[in-house]
């Protein structure tokens, strides 16, 4: 697994969640009905003009920039991170969270191993690795000339003290989990029993030794960390203050191609160039990130006030397809937006999600119902132009081994969502329906800010849950508000009981870190011994074999279309343009660049003619 250099920073092995949303509304505003793709005829090149009906198809896409000219040494290029809200700047792998985070953390931060193409562990990046026989026992080695940002080796007792950090009981970052909870000792290490993690072994200053209870298949496609700790830095502070630390929040070293020169918190990062990065002096001197309101970047792009973005606003596309001073690239992105359903609570005490057969959308039926009342095959030709689509399942087809392309999900279909709900006692009083105790349903939505369609894209779903009778109230609320309020800190909000998010998921397909019973990021806090067995099976030793890893998953995926904690609603492709004078850039995986390849044709970034 090579770093790429990729606007899609990613994130380990957890997954991050990203959502968006904007203001508090109510949902019986004015109706809202599904807008018509607009045709503008795509001047770029000829391989992404619209369809008759007016929409894209991401494999006209190409995922690696065209070089245009010859690399000049040095140079400043400007980065924007396209989002309404600032990021947070939890700024280290081990505490952060947050997709925004991430994205920064992705130019000056790196993983000690690097995956390929199929999402496998190679030989290639900062460590190598060896793997005993019974597949239970990892040997790293960490290259000789791999240094931390102040020039200090980065040494195998920093990737000891990263887990070390991650299994203390004071930890308050997303990362403790399965795992984790599958190297030896590291239980009873964060239950006190032990002082040392047993399963792990510093051999040498660069050499560490991990074993785990199990050999998975996940251990070769994610499951391990692979991102150091700085202990010369942070070895003195007590646990529970290291995430608020200056060391996290405004002076956050790694060993990556740039260095953190100043930030403006939430605002901007300045990164120079690390002349010492162990793949070689970054062609770059400087790369400027700054957050970029959606309203606002295009004109952002065609000033040449930005060089590249993390992503484009979809519907933005047709109308900018023919932007004269950019490439636009494209990939299906390792994610899916969905609808979850609040079913319990996080125990915070044990660490495990808690279940409440009392809540208020506990019953299947009414969630089965309001699936079936969204027609998403039409949100994403209307609302993206063909560049989202209709999601079934919960693999994407970002990982195509894995995915059930053969899976309906559940069909739009509003006659069936009436007679389930009839069928279920959800009576109709008036202008909607009850409870089947005759009690009183009122169903709090939240959903998202970013850009022009975030407010009518959430009003289509709550005008098409009250056209099968459900009195649905619409929140918008900024992006790190709602992240509290579904339970990314623990606290689940008693007003929410509907939500929309997105998944990034990660390279390893095993689902656990989503859905699992201990993972903080199973926000519906949905559990089942089903979903048990399956999710245990998935990494188990028979798993070796891919096509039983293939059947257990697609018997999963059948499972929660059947249980609905969540529904996906769109699976999800990342259009980035790239001013012209970028060379060496490329989106997504197996494309073999890197972050110190990146360079610029010119000093001053094209305009639009």
């Amino acid at each position: 697994m090579k770093k790429r250099v990729s606007s899609k920073m990613l994130l380990p092995l957890l997954f991050a969640f990203m959502i968006v949303l904007s203001a508090c509304t109510s949902g019986k505003g004015n109706d809202v009905t599904l807008p018509s793709p607009t045709n503008t005829p795509n001047q770029t090149d000829g391989n992404k003009k619209q369809t008759e009906e007016g929409l894209y198809s991401i494999e006209d896409f190409s995922n690696v920039k065209t070089n245009e000219g010859e690399a000049i040494k040095g140079g400043t290029i400007t980065y924007g991170l396209v989002s309404d809200t600032p990021f947070e700047g939890i700024l280290n792998y081990v505490f952060s969270s947050g997709i925004p985070d991430a994205k920064v953390l992705g130019w000056f931060d790196e993983a000690l191993l690097t995956w390929d193409k199929n999402y496998v562990f190679t030989n290639d990046g900062a460590a190598t690795y060896e793997v005993s026989e019974d597949g239970r026992t990892f040997t790293f080695t960490i290259r000789d000339n791999v240094n931390w940002h102040d020039g200090k080796p980065v040494t195998a007792e920093d990737w000891e003290f990263a887990h070390e950090v991650i299994a203390h009981k004071d930890y308050d970052g997303p990362r403790y989990g399965a795992d984790f909870t599958n190297i030896e000792g590291l239980v009873e290490y964060r239950e006190g029993k032990a002082d040392k993690i047993s399963g792990i072994k510093v051999l040498s200053d660069k050499k560490l030794q991990i074993t785990y209870i199990k050999s998975t298949p996940s251990l070769l496609t994610g499951s391990i960390w692979t991102y150091p700790l700085a202990k010369h830095i942070f070895g003195n502070m007590e646990v529970a203050k290291m995430s608020s630390s200056s060391a996290v929040r405004e002076k956050p070293i790694s060993f990556g191609a740039f260095k953190v020169e100043s930030i403006v918190p939430g605002e901007s990062v300045v990164f120079a160039k690390n002349p010492d990065y162990w793949r070689g002096e970054p062609h770059l001197d400087k790369v400027v990130l700054k957050v970029i309101n959606p309203t606002t970047i295009v004109q952002q792009l065609k000033s040449g006030g930005v060089d590249l973005v993390d992503s484009f606003p979809i519907d933005q596309f047709p109308d900018n397809a023919d932007m004269s001073n950019v490439e636009y690239l494209g990939v299906v992105d390792r994610a899916y937006t969905y609808i979850g359903f609040k079913l319990g609570k996080w125990d915070e005490a044990n660490k495990v999600v808690a279940p409440d057969p009392n809540a208020k959308m506990a019953d299947v039926n009414l969630r089965r119902a309001m699936w079936h009342a969204v027609d998403n095959d039409q949100v994403g030709k209307r609302f993206y132009h063909g560049l989202r689509w209709n999601a079934t399942t919960l693999i994407p087809p970002s990982h195509p081994e894995f995915h059930d392309a053969s899976n309906p999900g559940i069909a739009y279909d509003v006659e069936k969502a009436n007679q389930i709900l009839d069928e279920a006692g959800y009576k109709k009083n008036g202008e909607f329906r009850t409870k089947p105790d005759g009690s009183e349903l009122v169903i709090n939505f939240i959903s998202m800010t970013g850009g022009d369609i975030a407010e009518p894209l959430a009003r289509y779903y709550v005008q098409s849950w009250n056209a099968i009778g459900l009195n649905v109230n619409m929140e918008l609320a900024e992006f790190n508000s709602f992240y509290d309020r579904v339970g990314n800190n623990g606290k689940d909000d008693p007003n929410v009981d509907v939500y929309m998010g997105a998944w990034s998921v990660g390279i390893d397909v095993d689902p656990t870190g989503m859905y699992g019973r201990d993972a903080l990021f199973n926000f519906p806090r949905y559990a089942s011994e089903e979903n048990d067995r399956l999710l245990a099976e998935g990494i188990s030793e028979k798993a070796f074999d891919v096509a039983t890893r293939q059947a257990i998953y697609k018997e999963w995926q059948q499972l929660m279309v059947n249980e609905i904690p969540v529904f996906p609603t769109l699976y999800r492709s990342v259009i980035v343009p790239v001013n012209k004078r970028i060379l060496n850039y490329a989106i997504g995986d197996g494309t073999g660049l890197y972050l110190h390849e990146l360079a610029v044709s010119q000093d001053k970034p094209f305009v639009a003619e």
